[in-house]
């Protein structure tokens, strides 16, 4: 094969930046190839839509990123990055005029909600107190390799402070039924259950408490921070840091195979023919549907895996809408605290419906929106007096039928995404009469457009396959792995198909990484002998 290096990288996305920098940081010689023009994956910014306007092309808001230990022990900030927050962080605008807020500051947050209903307050204060107790330890269980032994037995140390099983019986209930055990009003409702929306998993169903929790309670401790200057700057600096380490990035090569001899991956091969040789491995950046029996031929996969591939689902698919106003939104009612990011749904019930619709193939009449106000978070995204805004919402993988007027067929083309901006863009306006006014530019990223941007977002879907517990855990990418190590030794997958899955944290890149360098060990450990 051509030059060797320790360690092949496929894939430049945050998982694969963060693997290539722990290597790095190990001594490894570690080349990364990515099939763009650009490193990022789904982290990259652009003027595209207007060009005295930053919009970020997928992702914009990371608060993963700013509570994970795989990409804060990377110091980003030493290469450029610098976090900028909104003066909220969160608002869901209702009906009625009024707003609920998630504001940095807990003690405001509480204010806000006790306003509506007396007593919330003291509620989420009281739900603030329990994650403070025991947040570092879930999350620090959620990413870690699993089993997260020693980060679980954190948790159980720490659960009699917060109130044992009652407290797990919290983070199993479904979303949609999280809040009323303990709010009175609805704000508390909304901004867990929205939270919890940011995943595919149904506000019904377990696992979606737990997610509306941890990114409601990461609003409360690190905010929803984004990169000034666009989403592509955080890339770019851990670009920068690898690159400082010696490594090796190259653009625009697409990887058309993985190499692999005597059952174990010695390689890789660009699509043009050129051989790569990796003395000891090769992470895989990549989504597992284009990893196994594609990257790697079905010949060197045992049987298992190929069977239980097949009935791997990615999450839904996605369309997303990127504005450029010449003014801000011009909210009907102003908030009291302006948001960063905002949810559209009339209510809880209406956002489970529209989940509801869409999980059973049909595209909601009235689409559930995460939207963000990236101008109001950093002024740098566009010029003063503006505002650069996003929004995107789920869409079925394989289309049944319409919910709504029967204008979206399901089959994406520009017809379909322009019909479904608009219904996108209607609901904003009945929240702020004359948005659709203020638009200078209008950017439609249908399922298609999304996955020729990454190959990872199969069908437009965010998260490396759905985020149901049936595909999470030691069941991820398939049962029996929800470890870096897949069947062929020395490959290691370091994308969101692996355990933790989704978000912007670098863990699953992390995990692969010293998944590598430990197996290495032990093989050096066995090749030297006694």
């Amino acid at each position: 094969m051509g030059r060797e290096y320790d360690a092949v990288v496929v894939g430049a996305g945050p998982n694969g930046l963060s693997a290539a920098n722990h290597l790095a940081d190990a001594g490894w010689s570690v080349l990364v190839l990515e099939a763009q023009p650009e490193v990022g994956g789904a982290v990259r910014s652009a003027r595209d839509v207007h060009p005295d306007f930053v919009h970020d092309t997928f992702s914009s808001f990371y608060p993963l990123a700013a509570a994970s230990p795989a990409l804060l022990d990377l110091d980003l900030e030493r290469y450029g990055v610098v976090w900028r927050h909104a003066p909220a962080v969160l608002g869901h605008p209702r009906p009625d005029g009024s707003w609920a807020l998630l504001h940095r500051d807990r003690e405001l947050t509480a204010s806000l909600l006790d306003e509506q209903h007396p007593g919330d307050g003291d509620a989420w204060l009281r739900l603030c107190l329990e994650w403070d107790h025991v947040g570092d330890r879930v999350l620090g269980a959620m990413l870690s390799p699993f089993p997260p032994v020693r980060e679980g037995m954190g948790v159980l140390a720490r659960l009699p402070r917060v109130g044992g099983l009652e407290f797990v019986k919290t983070l199993l209930t479904p979303a949609v039924d999280l809040g009323r055990g303990r709010f009175g009003g609805e704000g508390p409702r909304l901004l867990l259950a929205g939270n919890a929306g940011h995943a595919d998993i149904p506000l019904d169903a377990p696992g979606s408490g737990l997610m509306g929790i941890l990114m409601s309670m990461l609003g409360q401790t690190v905010g929803f921070p984004v990169p000034e200057g666009g989403a592509g700057e955080l890339s770019r600096a851990l670009a920068r840091r690898f690159g400082a380490l010696g490594g090796d990035i190259r653009c625009g090569v697409e990887v058309a195979e993985v190499v692999v001899r005597g059952g174990r991956a010695v390689g890789v091969r660009a699509k043009d023919g050129e051989p790569i040789a990796a003395r000891h491995a090769v992470v895989a950046d990549v989504a597992a549907p284009h990893l196994y029996g594609r990257l790697v031929s079905a010949d060197d996969l045992p049987e298992r895996t190929l069977r239980s591939m097949r009935s791997f689902r990615m999450g839904p698919g996605t369309v997303k809408v990127d504005w450029a106003l010449d003014g801000p939104i011009p909210w009907a009612s102003e908030p009291a605290h302006a948001p960063g990011t905002f949810h559209v749904a009339d209510s809880v019930e209406q956002m489970s419906v529209t989940l509801g619709q869409v999980t059973a193939g049909y595209v909601p009449a009235a689409p559930f929106l995460l939207a963000g106000q990236m101008t109001t978070t950093d002024p740098t995204r566009s010029p003063s007096g503006t505002e650069s805004v996003w929004a995107y919402t789920h869409v079925p993988q394989e289309t049944i039928g319409d919910a709504g007027d029967g204008s979206v067929r399901g089959v994406w083309d520009e017809t379909d995404c322009q019909h479904f901006a608009d219904r996108v863009q209607a609901r904003i306006e009945q929240l702020a009469p004359g948005f659709g006014a203020r638009v200078l530019a209008r950017r439609v990223l249908g399922p298609r457009e999304l996955e020729a941007r990454d190959a990872n977002l199969i069908g437009g879907a965010l998260d490396g396959g759905t985020a149901q517990l049936h595909q999470q855990l030691v069941l991820r990418p398939v049962p029996g792995l929800g470890r870096a190590e897949t069947p062929v030794r020395g490959l290691y997958l370091g994308s969101s198909s692996a355990h933790p899955g989704g978000g912007v944290h670098g863990a699953a890149g992390r995990n692969a990484a010293r998944a590598a360098l430990a197996h290495a060990r032990v093989r050096r450990l066995t090749l030297r002998g006694p």
